[in-house]
């Protein structure tokens, strides 16, 4: 039933680009996405993350309206004072590639389906070049989550708290540097073949070790 059924457009387009891309040879650059960190240390990434959200509109008018407040009031500044900001992630394509070049990112967080590939095919290697910690991981969405958006191609630590979270953040660029800085192996990806392709292929095979067979028999 399911060749009869005709499906939506997208959905065939997706079955197709994940067929080539098993099919196709995908060079380093672009097959080191499909690579990703492993769930463990994602989870704590996420975790640490989910404390340095950026702050909303609401929340920011809150923290301006208090700042202004306590101004006029004449009291002492206090966290919330104008002048410090808190410490939030970093996101925006441009503006993390800044601080990347500035070496302001403490860890740079990538989101392995990125379309069109392109946009941030460059930036693991700007980032080794920079020597500024990287990793790769599942998915676009969720870590549009983090900042209030649809989705987001890359986040960035540059300041944390004192304390627990620096330690953590310290464990983590220490956890990921391994696989994604500190790799120098280059795999291509994909080139698998399909059924009908490899039973052909184990068809001539199978010929040819008979072939050989007969000839060392005679």
């Amino acid at each position: 039933m399911s060749r009869m059924i005709r499906w939506p457009r997208y959905i065939r387009i997706q079955r197709q680009r994940a067929i080539l891309k098993a099919r196709l040879k995908i060079p380093p650059a672009i097959h080191q996405f499909s690579e990703t960190l492993d769930k463990n240390q994602a989870s704590e990434i996420f975790k640490l993350m989910a404390k340095y959200r950026p702050e909303n509109r609401k929340e920011k008018k809150h923290r301006l309206y208090q700042a202004a407040k306590d101004k006029v009031d004449q009291k002492q500044q206090s966290e919330r004072d104008v002048s410090t900001k808190p410490k939030v992630l970093k996101f925006g394509l441009k503006h993390v590639t800044q601080l990347v070049e500035q070496k302001k990112a403490k860890l740079v967080v990538i989101a392995h389906d990125v379309e069109p590939i392109e946009l941030v095919l460059w930036l693991p290697a700007l980032c080794k070049k920079m020597d500024v910690p990287y990793c790769i991981v599942k998915s676009k969405a969720r870590l549009g989550a983090f900042v209030h958006q649809k989705t987001a191609a890359v986040l960035a630590f540059t300041d944390v708290r004192k304390g627990t979270d620096d330690a953590t953040l310290q464990k983590l660029c220490a956890s990921v540097r391994p696989s994604f800085n500190d790799s120098a192996t280059k795999s291509w990806g994909g080139g698998k073949l399909g059924i009908k392709a490899k039973t052909r292929v184990d068809r001539i095979e199978r010929e040819f070790a008979r072939e050989e067979q007969q000839k060392m028999e005679v």
